[in-house]
Protein backbone atom coordinates (compact mmCIF):
# COMPACT_ATOMS: atom_id res chain seq x y z
CA UNK A 1 0.00 0.00 0.00
CA UNK A 2 3.01 2.65 0.74
CA UNK A 3 4.83 1.76 -2.22
CA UNK A 4 1.31 2.38 -4.07
CA UNK A 5 1.13 5.45 -2.13
CA UNK A 6 4.40 6.45 -3.34
CA UNK A 7 4.08 5.79 -7.16
CA UNK A 8 0.90 8.01 -7.23
CA UNK A 9 2.40 10.44 -5.28
CA UNK A 10 4.81 10.47 -8.02
CA UNK A 11 2.08 10.16 -10.86
CA UNK A 12 0.85 12.92 -10.04
CA UNK A 13 4.11 14.80 -9.45
CA UNK A 14 4.66 14.49 -13.14
CA UNK A 15 1.17 14.74 -14.41
CA UNK A 16 1.17 18.57 -12.66
CA UNK A 17 4.69 19.53 -14.15
CA UNK A 18 3.77 18.19 -17.87
CA UNK A 19 0.75 20.17 -17.43
CA UNK A 20 2.11 23.14 -16.05
CA UNK A 21 4.70 23.12 -19.15
CA UNK A 22 2.01 22.86 -21.63
CA UNK A 23 0.18 25.60 -19.93
CA UNK A 24 3.61 27.64 -20.03
CA UNK A 25 3.28 26.59 -23.85
CA UNK A 26 -0.36 28.43 -24.40
CA UNK A 27 0.23 31.65 -22.02
CA UNK A 28 3.04 32.18 -24.75
CA UNK A 29 0.66 32.34 -27.50
CA UNK A 30 -1.77 33.86 -25.21
CA UNK A 31 0.89 36.51 -24.91
CA UNK A 32 1.97 37.07 -28.20
CA UNK A 33 -1.94 37.26 -29.31
CA UNK A 34 -2.87 39.64 -26.63
CA UNK A 35 0.57 41.82 -27.79
CA UNK A 36 -0.02 41.61 -31.32
CA UNK A 37 -4.18 42.82 -30.83
CA UNK A 38 -2.72 45.66 -28.88
CA UNK A 39 -0.36 46.99 -31.37
CA UNK A 40 -3.10 45.99 -34.71
CA UNK A 41 -1.61 43.40 -35.56
CA UNK A 42 -2.52 39.43 -35.83
CA UNK A 43 -0.11 37.92 -34.58
CA UNK A 44 0.92 34.02 -35.12
CA UNK A 45 -1.86 32.64 -37.68
CA UNK A 46 0.25 30.40 -39.66
CA UNK A 47 1.15 27.14 -38.08
CA UNK A 48 -1.75 24.78 -37.99
CA UNK A 49 -5.18 25.87 -37.19
CA UNK A 50 -5.53 29.55 -36.37
CA UNK A 51 -2.11 29.49 -35.14
CA UNK A 52 -2.62 27.29 -31.83
CA UNK A 53 0.55 24.67 -32.51
CA UNK A 54 3.00 27.35 -33.13
CA UNK A 55 3.99 27.18 -29.05
CA UNK A 56 5.20 23.04 -30.03
CA UNK A 57 6.81 24.66 -33.46
CA UNK A 58 9.09 27.18 -31.26
CA UNK A 59 9.99 24.27 -29.00
CA UNK A 60 10.98 21.87 -31.45
CA UNK A 61 12.98 24.41 -33.62
CA UNK A 62 14.77 25.71 -29.85
CA UNK A 63 15.97 22.74 -29.21
CA UNK A 64 17.32 21.33 -32.44
CA UNK A 65 18.79 24.33 -32.77
CA UNK A 66 22.89 24.18 -32.59
CA UNK A 67 24.07 25.03 -28.91
CA UNK A 68 27.14 27.38 -28.57
CA UNK A 69 28.94 27.98 -25.59
CA UNK A 70 31.11 31.24 -24.78
CA UNK A 71 34.69 30.14 -24.96
CA UNK A 72 35.67 31.60 -21.72
CA UNK A 73 33.04 30.62 -19.75
CA UNK A 74 32.61 28.37 -16.62
CA UNK A 75 31.00 25.57 -18.68
CA UNK A 76 29.63 23.71 -15.89
CA UNK A 77 27.62 26.02 -14.44
CA UNK A 78 26.59 27.73 -17.57
CA UNK A 79 24.99 24.46 -18.93
CA UNK A 80 23.70 23.61 -15.34
CA UNK A 81 22.18 27.03 -14.81
CA UNK A 82 19.16 26.89 -16.81
CA UNK A 83 18.35 23.68 -15.99
CA UNK A 84 18.60 25.05 -11.80
CA UNK A 85 16.35 27.82 -12.82
CA UNK A 86 13.74 25.34 -14.71
CA UNK A 87 13.61 22.46 -11.85
CA UNK A 88 13.15 25.48 -9.04
CA UNK A 89 10.09 27.22 -10.89
CA UNK A 90 8.45 23.49 -11.23
CA UNK A 91 9.18 22.12 -7.98
CA UNK A 92 7.39 25.26 -6.11
CA UNK A 93 3.95 24.15 -8.01
CA UNK A 94 3.70 21.23 -5.60
CA UNK A 95 2.71 23.00 -2.75
CA UNK A 96 -0.29 24.16 -4.46
CA UNK A 97 -3.10 21.70 -2.40
CA UNK A 98 -4.99 20.39 -5.21
CA UNK A 99 -7.32 17.33 -4.44
CA UNK A 100 -4.77 14.71 -5.19
CA UNK A 101 -2.29 16.09 -1.90
CA UNK A 102 0.70 16.71 -3.84
CA UNK A 103 3.56 17.95 -1.15
CA UNK A 104 0.51 20.12 0.69
CA UNK A 105 1.53 20.08 4.40
CA UNK A 106 1.28 22.85 7.42
CA UNK A 107 4.68 24.62 6.54
CA UNK A 108 3.47 24.94 2.40
CA UNK A 109 3.94 29.35 2.42
CA UNK A 110 8.03 28.03 4.34
CA UNK A 111 8.20 26.04 1.34
CA UNK A 112 7.18 28.56 -1.17
CA UNK A 113 9.28 31.54 0.17
CA UNK A 114 12.05 28.75 0.35
CA UNK A 115 11.87 27.93 -3.33
CA UNK A 116 11.13 31.47 -4.44
CA UNK A 117 14.33 32.52 -2.71
CA UNK A 118 16.80 30.01 -4.15
CA UNK A 119 16.04 30.92 -8.03
CA UNK A 120 17.92 34.14 -7.28
CA UNK A 121 21.44 32.25 -7.24
CA UNK A 122 20.50 30.70 -10.95
CA UNK A 123 20.12 34.24 -12.60
CA UNK A 124 23.68 35.30 -10.71
CA UNK A 125 25.30 31.99 -12.01
CA UNK A 126 23.80 32.31 -15.27
CA UNK A 127 25.18 35.84 -15.39
CA UNK A 128 28.53 35.53 -14.36
CA UNK A 129 29.48 32.17 -15.83
CA UNK A 130 28.46 33.74 -19.12
CA UNK A 131 31.71 35.77 -18.67
CA UNK A 132 30.39 38.54 -20.28
CA UNK A 133 29.72 42.10 -19.31
CA UNK A 134 25.95 42.17 -20.58
CA UNK A 135 25.43 38.75 -18.79
CA UNK A 136 27.29 40.37 -15.42
CA UNK A 137 25.47 43.66 -15.48
CA UNK A 138 21.91 41.84 -16.20
CA UNK A 139 22.50 39.31 -12.90
CA UNK A 140 23.75 41.83 -10.56
CA UNK A 141 20.28 44.11 -11.32
CA UNK A 142 18.24 40.78 -11.08
CA UNK A 143 19.79 39.48 -8.09
CA UNK A 144 19.03 43.55 -6.79
CA UNK A 145 15.31 43.66 -7.86
CA UNK A 146 14.49 40.28 -6.60
CA UNK A 147 16.29 40.57 -3.21
CA UNK A 148 14.74 44.09 -3.33
CA UNK A 149 11.26 42.96 -3.98
CA UNK A 150 11.15 39.69 -2.04
CA UNK A 151 11.15 41.86 1.25
CA UNK A 152 7.46 43.49 0.42
CA UNK A 153 6.21 40.45 -1.14
CA UNK A 154 7.39 38.42 2.43
CA UNK A 155 6.09 41.26 4.74
CA UNK A 156 2.67 41.11 2.42
CA UNK A 157 2.46 37.43 3.09
CA UNK A 158 3.41 37.70 6.89
CA UNK A 159 0.19 40.14 6.79
CA UNK A 160 -2.28 36.98 5.91
CA UNK A 161 -0.35 35.40 7.70
CA UNK A 162 -0.89 36.64 11.03
CA UNK A 163 -4.47 36.74 10.24
CA UNK A 164 -4.62 33.28 9.35
CA UNK A 165 -2.32 32.10 11.88
CA UNK A 166 -1.34 29.32 9.83
CA UNK A 167 1.22 28.22 6.91
CA UNK A 168 -0.81 26.28 5.42
CA UNK A 169 -2.25 27.11 2.18
CA UNK A 170 -5.60 25.25 2.53
CA UNK A 171 -6.17 27.42 5.64
CA UNK A 172 -6.48 30.75 3.43
CA UNK A 173 -9.37 28.72 2.10
CA UNK A 174 -11.26 28.49 5.06
CA UNK A 175 -10.48 32.20 5.74
CA UNK A 176 -12.25 33.54 2.25
CA UNK A 177 -15.59 31.55 2.84
CA UNK A 178 -17.32 34.71 3.79
CA UNK A 179 -15.43 37.92 2.09
CA UNK A 180 -12.07 37.61 -0.35
CA UNK A 181 -8.76 39.46 1.18
CA UNK A 182 -8.75 41.48 -1.93
CA UNK A 183 -11.98 43.48 -0.57
CA UNK A 184 -10.58 44.26 3.05
CA UNK A 185 -6.75 44.75 2.07
CA UNK A 186 -6.70 46.32 -2.17
CA UNK A 187 -3.79 48.24 -1.12
CA UNK A 188 -2.13 44.88 -0.41
CA UNK A 189 -3.19 43.02 -3.56
CA UNK A 190 -1.86 45.53 -5.63
CA UNK A 191 1.85 45.94 -3.86
CA UNK A 192 1.64 42.05 -4.46
CA UNK A 193 0.44 41.93 -7.59
CA UNK A 194 3.48 45.01 -8.57
CA UNK A 195 5.71 43.15 -6.72
CA UNK A 196 5.11 39.75 -8.30
CA UNK A 197 5.98 41.93 -11.90
CA UNK A 198 9.35 42.82 -10.26
CA UNK A 199 10.11 39.35 -9.07
CA UNK A 200 9.71 37.68 -12.22
CA UNK A 201 11.62 40.41 -13.85
CA UNK A 202 8.18 40.95 -16.26
CA UNK A 203 8.02 44.89 -18.23
CA UNK A 204 7.98 47.49 -16.51
CA UNK A 205 10.57 45.92 -14.24
CA UNK A 206 12.38 43.67 -16.94
CA UNK A 207 15.79 45.59 -16.19
CA UNK A 208 17.69 41.91 -15.89
CA UNK A 209 16.70 41.38 -19.80
CA UNK A 210 16.85 45.54 -20.66
CA UNK A 211 17.08 44.91 -24.69
CA UNK A 212 18.02 48.72 -25.15
CA UNK A 213 20.74 48.69 -22.23
CA UNK A 214 22.22 45.25 -22.36
CA UNK A 215 21.35 43.14 -25.68
CA UNK A 216 19.58 40.68 -23.62
CA UNK A 217 20.55 40.86 -20.07
CA UNK A 218 21.87 37.57 -18.00
CA UNK A 219 20.87 35.23 -20.90
CA UNK A 220 22.78 37.30 -23.96
CA UNK A 221 25.16 34.29 -24.34
CA UNK A 222 22.45 31.55 -24.30
CA UNK A 223 20.90 29.98 -27.17
CA UNK A 224 18.67 26.79 -28.26
CA UNK A 225 17.75 24.19 -25.45
CA UNK A 226 19.28 26.64 -22.53
CA UNK A 227 17.52 29.89 -23.61
CA UNK A 228 14.52 27.55 -24.26
CA UNK A 229 14.41 26.51 -20.49
CA UNK A 230 15.00 29.96 -19.32
CA UNK A 231 12.41 31.00 -21.36
CA UNK A 232 10.06 28.21 -19.50
CA UNK A 233 11.09 28.63 -16.14
CA UNK A 234 10.11 32.64 -16.61
CA UNK A 235 6.61 31.76 -17.75
CA UNK A 236 6.00 29.35 -15.29
CA UNK A 237 6.93 31.74 -12.56
CA UNK A 238 4.50 34.04 -13.83
CA UNK A 239 1.89 31.03 -13.81
CA UNK A 240 2.70 30.12 -10.16
CA UNK A 241 2.72 33.77 -9.31
CA UNK A 242 -0.42 34.37 -10.33
CA UNK A 243 -2.19 31.14 -8.78
CA UNK A 244 -0.61 32.90 -5.61
CA UNK A 245 -2.61 36.17 -6.39
CA UNK A 246 -5.85 34.17 -6.68
CA UNK A 247 -4.99 32.25 -3.82
CA UNK A 248 -4.23 34.82 -0.96
CA UNK A 249 -6.66 37.42 -2.80
CA UNK A 250 -9.23 35.91 -4.93
CA UNK A 251 -11.16 33.12 -2.58
CA UNK A 252 -8.79 30.61 -2.97
CA UNK A 253 -11.33 27.58 -3.92
CA UNK A 254 -9.01 24.75 -5.06
CA UNK A 255 -12.07 22.90 -6.02
CA UNK A 256 -14.12 25.12 -8.29
CA UNK A 257 -13.39 26.10 -12.12
CA UNK A 258 -13.58 29.18 -11.00
CA UNK A 259 -10.09 29.58 -9.47
CA UNK A 260 -8.38 28.30 -12.96
CA UNK A 261 -10.98 30.76 -14.90
CA UNK A 262 -9.30 33.85 -12.36
CA UNK A 263 -5.95 32.08 -12.92
CA UNK A 264 -6.28 32.79 -16.46
CA UNK A 265 -7.32 36.24 -16.01
CA UNK A 266 -4.42 36.99 -13.54
CA UNK A 267 -2.13 35.80 -16.54
CA UNK A 268 -3.71 37.58 -18.83
CA UNK A 269 -2.94 40.73 -16.83
CA UNK A 270 1.00 40.05 -17.09
CA UNK A 271 0.55 40.63 -20.87
CA UNK A 272 -1.58 43.33 -20.87
CA UNK A 273 1.21 45.29 -18.65
CA UNK A 274 3.55 44.30 -20.81
CA UNK A 275 1.42 45.45 -23.80
CA UNK A 276 0.99 49.02 -21.95
CA UNK A 277 3.61 50.24 -19.86
CA UNK A 278 7.26 51.48 -20.74
CA UNK A 279 9.86 50.59 -18.79
CA UNK A 280 10.75 52.02 -15.34
CA UNK A 281 14.31 54.01 -14.90
CA UNK A 282 16.19 51.47 -12.43
CA UNK A 283 16.52 53.83 -9.87
CA UNK A 284 13.16 54.42 -9.35
CA UNK A 285 12.50 50.74 -9.06
CA UNK A 286 14.58 50.86 -5.93
CA UNK A 287 12.58 53.87 -4.80
CA UNK A 288 9.89 52.04 -5.22
CA UNK A 289 10.66 49.08 -3.27
CA UNK A 290 12.26 50.77 -0.48
CA UNK A 291 10.79 53.94 -0.11
CA UNK A 292 7.17 53.34 -0.70
CA UNK A 293 6.61 49.37 -0.47
CA UNK A 294 8.20 48.74 2.44
CA UNK A 295 6.56 51.23 4.37
CA UNK A 296 3.02 50.42 3.33
CA UNK A 297 3.55 46.32 3.77
CA UNK A 298 5.11 47.05 7.42
CA UNK A 299 2.49 49.63 8.25
CA UNK A 300 -0.31 46.94 7.11
CA UNK A 301 1.52 43.96 8.94
CA UNK A 302 0.88 45.90 12.16
CA UNK A 303 -2.11 47.00 11.76
CA UNK A 304 -3.43 43.48 11.38
CA UNK A 305 -0.84 42.27 14.54
CA UNK A 306 -2.62 44.72 16.43
CA UNK A 307 -5.64 43.81 15.28
CA UNK A 308 -5.26 40.29 16.17
CA UNK A 309 -3.44 40.86 19.41
CA UNK A 310 -6.42 43.42 20.34
CA UNK A 311 -9.21 40.09 19.30
CA UNK A 312 -7.16 37.91 21.66
CA UNK A 313 -7.20 40.87 24.49
CA UNK A 314 -10.81 41.07 24.16
CA UNK A 315 -11.78 36.92 23.85
CA UNK A 316 -9.53 36.41 27.05
CA UNK A 317 -11.25 39.27 28.93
Amino acid sequence: MYLFDLFFLFYGMVFLVVCVLVGVAFLTLLERKVLSYIQLRKGPNKVGFLGIPQPFSDAIKLFTKEQTYPFMSNYSLYYLSPIFNLVLSLLVWFCIPFFSGFLSFSLGILYFLCCASLSVYTVMLAGWSSNSNYSMLGSMRAVAQTISYEVSLALTLLSFLILIMSLNLMDLKIYQSMVWFIVISFPLCMVWFVSSLAETNRTPFDFAEGESELVSGFNVEYSGGGFALIFLAEYSSILFMSMMCCLLFLGSNFFSILIFIMLGFMSFLWVWVRGTLPRFRYDKLMYLAWKSYLPVTLNYFLFFLGMKIFFFMGVIL
